[in-house]
């Protein structure tokens, strides 16, 4: 292979990245499966806050931050906003907006760390005299959906005394009310519908802030209610339920000379003042304060040496789904006038508000903790390179971003990704799930109800299926070609969910939907029936490819593969021996037609009589049924010996070292002197006028599938290349490394990083038969990995004993059946 790093840069530890306060992209979700997010910047501060049913990359919520202050016996008193200085650019019209609070002082610097679900930020300031840092998380717990779709998180800030004096201590949680959200007027304050209500709260398990709302309809997606809460006994907090509602900044002035004063809130400010008669006579809204702030304030004192963590929780609830896919400018005028029906948040059904919800986390701290440490201690202590982990976790973060929801019958849906206020190709669109692996594994239930959606829901009785899902929504269905891809994917993807959870009844409720999809395939695609498809296949490119191409062919092989394994266990033994003969004639005719001794290539007299094709390109997605069959536990559904040819030759003609050498008029994904591998290449000739149109684009979900493939087929260093540069471009300065965009923010094709990792744990499962096994790429006389089927997840431990034999043990570490 091309070397494009040293062995200690591929073959390095288990540590991750940790971004400076300076990453100005790095955006840290804090949040559940399907509840929405708030994230998290390096400098500590809370950034995007999308739990408003809708995409909201922009949503900027005014005057929420967190605040400390300290006094040390003898010394002066000293305030910070918890986060780290403000970042360049300056260049903005009219400065920072006053609700970003940018002229109160901020520590000099901070650093980010990151073992998800669990992020921490430590703040640094020659002037501080204490050490400060802030563990952020929502539990995040595989094979346990509840628990890891709670709306909400827990914000827990580490204070340590590090003098030889006491210190007073205090840190406020101050929160803007955004019930009613309808956007930003032109001076960049929020609208909302209805009025706001902010009341302070205490029970026996939490005390805080419920922030409510009223005058509008319940119906409205917006409806809802926010909390910030905290643990700590009554005695140690003051508050502020309502910021100073006077004139121009007085509500953010009068807060900070309170809290600076003595580090303690007064529960209302009273000012008998002539104020502006300006604002007297305007309604612009700058002249006034309107904005519903509140703060809670803990105040705690340390001892020398000692240590205290100060506990918040952020909860919120937003029960109203839009029943619409919201991906044009018509659809987010539909919200904007209300023409759009409801249906309910999963969440919904488990929590009655906000305060119902903080009081479940406070409840159950203990647990949530531990589960959630013990997934993350489990997964980064795996002895992989920190990279393969990093791409693996942070695309986690795709299911609990706004691309995923769940709604009120338990149904899982997703877009492909997100645009700023807008989804990207709406209704699970099956082409682009193929790639995915990580809800899958780490919760299998959640896939399942996608593929009943798919082969029970929208299936027609001629076997049509749309690709994109709409019936959810009661509305009617997606209208446009089937994609090839897409449909006979999903059966593969059911067979996937099959082996992973053992699951007899999905398999019960989905074959007839199975046998239509390969009905309609032999009247469609397949017209021949020689187990190749020939007619106009259109596919994830958003085009018809033409002839035969080894990308649809390969996946119709492994779906009659799998097709015929469900077809014995319904005991249609005809139908097993028809779906085998036809698999194993494609997979002959495929070999025949479309191998050129290096690669597969399109079967087409003329290629440029259609455009959009690729012809005698070398496409890395040339095996992508190969690498969906290895994903469902099939093995090879072509000759061994081709495939790891095919993918050797997919790394030496696709990877690129230099984008500016990638010269193409598409999408640009990778810059200057950046790595990636990109879709196409014509090593040898022949490219068409007019190529696919994604052909020079570079997207991270092709890029781990064919590292997956690489690794399948014992081509590691080439697989840890691909990954590596991949995650090299996510560095936090460039790009959100918790995102790796494509079409919109949260792509889900990334998910398929987790076919990488468990590529290279070697792991081998069908829960049908209780089996599986491990055989690792890497440091295979010491290692350790984490592992999750169906039922359980765990760790696995291989080490060399003295004579040179290779022993292995598990330990289950969660347990679904019992728990």
């Amino acid at each position: 292979m091309k070397k494009i790093y040293s062995d200690d840069e591929l073959f390095c530890n288990n540590e991750q990245k940790a971004y400076s306060g300076d990453a100005g992209c790095v955006d840290f979700l804090l949040g559940g499966i399907g509840t929405g997010n708030v994230s998290l910047g390096a400098r500590g501060n809370l950034t995007t806050w999308q739990i408003f049913n809708q995409p909201g990359q922009m949503n900027r919520m005014p005057y929420t931050f967190f605040s400390i202050w300290m006094k040390q016996d003898g010394g002066e008193a000293i305030s910070r906003v918890l986060e780290s200085k403000l970042n360049p650019p300056f260049n903005r019209s009219q400065g920072f907006f006053r609700n970003e609070v940018a002229g109160l002082p901020r520590f000099d610097s901070s650093v980010m760390t990151t073992k998800y679900p669990f992020v921490n930020i430590e703040f640094q300031d020659e002037e501080i005299p204490v050490q400060i840092s802030l563990e952020a998380y929502t539990p995040f717990i595989p094979l346990n959906a509840k628990d890891s779709g709670i709306p909400g998180a827990y914000l827990n800030y580490k204070v340590k005394n590090t003098t030889k004096e006491n210190i007073e201590i205090s840190i406020a949680g101050s929160m803007n009310n955004a019930v009613g959200f309808e956007g930003y007027n032109n001076f960049s304050f929020m609208k909302h519908a209805g009025d706001r209500e902010n009341e302070y709260r205490s029970d026996d398990v939490i005390r805080g802030i419920m922030y409510t709302g009223k005058n509008f309809s319940d119906k409205h997606i917006t409806w809802g209610n926010m909390a910030l809460s905290t643990t700590e006994k009554e005695e140690y907090i003051t508050k502020k339920p309502l910021w100073y509602q006077g004139q121009w900044t007085d509500g953010g002035e009068d807060f900070w000379q309170d809290f600076s004063t003595d580090g303690r809130l007064n529960n209302e400010s009273i000012y008998d003042q002539v104020g502006s008669n300006w604002a007297e006579k305007s309604d612009f809204s700058f002249l006034h304060f309107t904005d519903k702030i509140g703060s809670l304030c803990i105040t705690q004192t340390l001892k020398p040496g000692e240590e205290k963590v100060f506990p918040f929780i952020l909860s919120w609830y937003f029960p109203n789904r839009p029943k619409m896919w919201i991906e044009l400018d018509k659809d987010k005028q539909d919200i904007v006038d209300g023409n759009y029906d409801v249906t309910k948040n999963y969440y919904a059904t488990l929590f009655e508000d906000a305060w119902n919800v903080a009081s479940y986390l406070a409840g159950n701290a203990d647990r949530l903790y531990d589960e959630s440490a013990k997934f993350a201690h489990a997964f980064f202590d795996t002895t992989l390179p920190g990279y393969i982990l990093e791409a693996a976790a942070d695309n986690i973060t795709v299911m609990r971003s706004p691309t995923c929801f769940r709604i009120e019958n338990g149904d899982f849906l997703g877009w492909e990704g997100v645009d700023d206020a807008l989804g990207c190709g709406p209704g699970n669109c099956t082409h682009v799930w193929n790639y995915a692996q990580s809800v899958a594994v780490l919760f299998p239930e959640l896939e399942q109800s996608m593929r009943r959606i798919e082969f029970v829901d929208e299936i027609r009785d001629d076997g049509y299926m749309p690709f994109r899902a709409y019936t959810p929504f009661d509305l009617p269905q997606w209208e446009m070609t089937p994609a090839a891809d897409g449909q006979l994917g999903c059966i593969i993807r059911l067979y996937r969910e099959w082996v992973i959870s053992g699951n007899d009844s999905l398999i019960k409720e989905c074959w007839n939907g199975v046998k239509k999809t390969l009905d309609y395939t032999l009247k469609v695609w397949d017209c021949d029936e020689d187990g190749v498809l020939e007619q106009p296949q259109h596919v994830t490119y958003d085009t018809e490819l033409y002839g035969i191409s080894s990308m649809a062919t390969s996946i119709y092989i492994a779906a009659l593969t799998a097709a015929a394994e469900m077809a014995e266990f319904m005991e249609c033994d005809d139908l097993a021996d028809r779906y085998r003969k036809l698999a194993a004639d494609g997979a002959g005719k495929l070999d025949k037609v479309s191998w050129n001794g290096e690669f597969y290539e399109q079967v087409l007299d003329n290629v440029n009589a259609y455009r959009y094709q690729y012809g005698k390109g070398c496409l890395s997605d040339q095996l992508l049924g190969q690498y969906m069959a290895f994903n469902a536990q099939l093995g090879y559904i072509l000759p061994e010996e081709h495939v790891k040819k095919a993918v050797q030759s997919v790394f030496e003609y696709n990877f690129v070292e230099k984008a500016k050498k990638n010269v193409h008029a598409e999408r640009a994904y990778i810059l200057n002197d950046e790595k990636g591998l990109t879709p196409c290449t014509w090593p040898n000739g022949g490219k068409p006028i007019f190529p696919f149109v994604y052909y020079g684009e570079v997207w991270t979900g092709i890029e781990y599938e064919v590292a997956a493939l690489l690794v399948r087929t014992d081509q590691v260093n080439e697989a840890l290349t691909i990954v590596k540069a991949l995650r090299d471009r996510q560095d936090g300065f460039k790009r959100n490394p918790f995102s790796e965009n494509e079409s919109g923010y949260y792509y889900t094709r990334a998910m398929a990083s987790w076919a990488v990792y468990e590529a290279l744990l070697g792991y081998h499962y069908d829960m049908r038969k209780q089996e599986q096994s491990f055989e690792p790429k890497l440091n295979e006389d010491h290692f350790d990995g984490f592992w999750c089927n169906g039922r359980q997840w765990g760790v696995v431990h291989q080490r060399k004993d003295n004579d040179g034999t290779l022993y292995q043990t598990t330990e289950v570490l969660y347990d679904a059946v019992k728990m």
